[in-house]
């Protein structure tokens, strides 16, 4: 088995060094981070429906007629893990993470994991299908670091342990999906991939419409509505970076054709 999870398992490396290159360009930074966490966090909401909207939700719908249901499920069971968070988890004093960002950083994590997994199942049915899903879905692992980071920040954790919490929720989480998902990579079909992109992106949609549009209260609505606008430009740019001849969705489809 670990010879058929050596391509995916390295295109997931790859994508948690590009996740890891995204949050050390902010992390570095971390007096201007903390400076403009709220703006910095409506940046990241931008960046978050986007990707839900533009890349998550199509390769979904195409993939699962009931991607519509896993969506509402990720969305309010979003809701569900924060309330529960919060009564099971109150903040005290010291607290190392706050209970407001455990949930946004699940998600992610979640997410992140889902992406391993695809690239497992991708591989597992064409080498070819694998390379280019891959690179489809790397070009968009950048953001989450910055995202990750900047909910953090937002929440007053230290520079420090926001750049470990974030590289272990977006970076570390896609090759373990890899790994954890390889004695089933041949046993995962289209609609499965699609359930768990639904129930990927109604989680992301939850965390950037409810914890990272907070600051929306404490910014001036001229600072907000731009800081929004920079992030779904930002993202909808990686979004259109062309592959020659190919793009990661056909791929995807293409890769379960050739598997049945």
């Amino acid at each position: 088995m670990f010879e058929t999870l050596q391509a995916p398992l390295f295109f997931g490396l790859i994508a948690a060094f590009v996740t890891t290159l995204g949050l050390l360009a902010v992390a570095l930074r971390s007096d201007w981070s903390l400076r403009y966490a709220n703006l910095f966090g409506l940046a990241a909401a931008g960046m978050l429906c986007s990707m839900a909207f533009l890349h998550i939700l199509p390769e979904a719908f195409a993939m699962s007629a009931n991607a519509p249901v896993w969506l509402t499920a990720g969305f309010f069971g979003g809701l569900l893990i924060s309330y529960l968070v919060k009564t099971l988890f109150p903040d005290r004093e010291g607290s190392t993470l706050p209970s407001e960002a455990i949930t946004p950083i699940l998600a992610i994590a979640i997410h992140s994991f889902i992406d391993g997994i695809v690239y497992s199942v991708t591989f597992a049915a064409s080498f070819s299908a694998g390379v280019f899903a891959a690179i489809g879905l790397i070009l968009h692992e950048f953001p989450e670091g910055v995202i990750a980071f900047a909910i953090l920040r937002r929440h007053n954790v230290s520079n420090r342990k926001s750049f470990l919490w974030a590289f272990l929720a977006a970076a570390v989480t896609t090759p373990l999906g890899v790994l954890v998902s390889g004695p089933f990579m041949y046993g995962l079909g289209e609609d499965t991939i699609g359930a768990l992109f639904g129930l990927s992106a109604g989680l992301l949609l939850f965390v950037a419409t409810g914890p990272l549009m907070a600051p929306l209260k404490e910014v001036s609505p001229g600072k907000g509505l731009a800081a929004l606008s920079a992030g779904v430009v930002f993202a909808i740019g990686l979004m259109i970076i062309p592959l020659p001849g190919h793009d990661g969705h056909d791929h995807i489809g293409h890769a379960h054709a050739e598997h049945r």
